[in-house]
């Protein structure tokens, strides 16, 4: 097993003004709930939910970009969350992200020839002409060519500047990568070639990935096994397969029913949400979809339902089930 995060937690804190400090209780954001998964070697996790279901936060957390409120992540043996800065920096190479805007994410005063090779230079992989060598390799696997080297990010498409995110990332030969939405920021088209790129890059660099996405036709397309996210906590995790086969979590059941059909005479019953997304600072008791689900019953209301095996490599947090 390459990575396994166990019952991690974040929260933020809520502040309100400078008298809130003096407040006896302070209110916190319940950004992620006690999640557990695993990514295994060469593997590709999809992890999927609605907007600011906490699928952003989860992945820097795991990076330790942010400090997790409590919890467990597994490296290759080493727990991450008890590493100091310098052991962690030692483990940088290894363990990247891919941002989700490709403009802002990139140093609008560096070349891409500075932005991919400066990584090298940090970990002491490169250094001189030799670091000019393997920029221009790097910067050949995405599809750009040396001519590029010398431009700045103003001077790219957006396309263009993902694909340079990812040489970034794979300057320093990884084996974790983090891709935190990186095509939402693309239209459709280039989406595909950045899709294209990530899956002949994996095969070509044999890195493991978590694939943080709201379009679940891509995650279905790249992911090995899928993990849906609901309110901070994850409610399904299977093989992508059975996971949009048989989704087994009446959340799940609703986000695929949403998926567009491209067959106008295909019909699919749409299965409708009711209300809106609770708080994550005051969650709901007991199941945090239960305002919405319907087939809640009265131990949904009582009792939070745990991630349990259901069926080989198949996980659901729902009493129902």
């Amino acid at each position: 097993m390459l990575l396994e995060v166990k019952n991690l937690v974040k929260h933020f804190p809520l502040e309100k003004g400078f008298l809130s400090r003096f407040l006896p209780t302070k209110e916190v954001v319940h950004a992620v709930c006690h999640a557990s998964f695993d990514v295994r070697e060469g593997e590709t996790v999809g992890l999927v939910g609605e907007t600011g279901c906490g699928k952003t936060t989860l992945g820097r957390c795991i990076l330790r970009l942010i400090e997790p409120t409590s919890g467990r992540i597994i490296y290759r043996g080493k727990d991450l969350c008890t590493l100091s800065k310098a052991e962690m920096k030692k483990l940088r190479a290894e363990l990247q992200i891919i941002f989700q805007d490709p403009f802002s994410s990139l140093n609008p005063r560096d070349t891409a020839a500075r932005i991919i090779g400066r990584p090298m230079e940090i970990h002491g992989m490169s250094s001189g002409s030799d670091l000019r060598d393997k920029v221009i390799e790097i910067l050949r696997s995405v599809g750009l060519e040396e001519v590029h080297a010398d431009r700045y990010p103003h001077e790219f498409s957006g396309g263009q500047r993902q694909r340079i995110a990812v040489a970034r990332a794979l300057s320093v030969n990884p084996k974790f990568i983090v891709a935190d939405e990186p095509l939402s920021a693309l239209d459709v088209s280039v989406q595909a070639q950045i899709l294209n790129l990530l899956q002949d890059l994996q095969e070509k660099y044999m890195f493991s990935c978590l694939f943080i996405s709201h379009d679940l036709g891509v995650v279905r397309y790249l992911s090995n096994r899928s993990a849906v996210m609901h309110l901070g906590k994850i409610v399904e995790l299977a093989k992508t397969r059975d996971l949009f086969e048989e989704p087994l979590h009446p959340y799940t059941q609703a986000l695929i029913s949403s998926i567009p059909v491209p067959d106008p005479k295909e019909k699919r019953v749409a299965v409708e949400l009711k209300g809106e997304v609770p708080s994550p600072i005051h969650p709901p008791t007991g199941c945090r979809f239960n305002p919405r689900c319907r087939m809640v019953e009265p131990i949904c209301t009582k009792e939070e339902p745990e991630l349990r095996q259901v069926g080989a490599d198949h996980f659901v947090a729902c009493h129902l089930v």
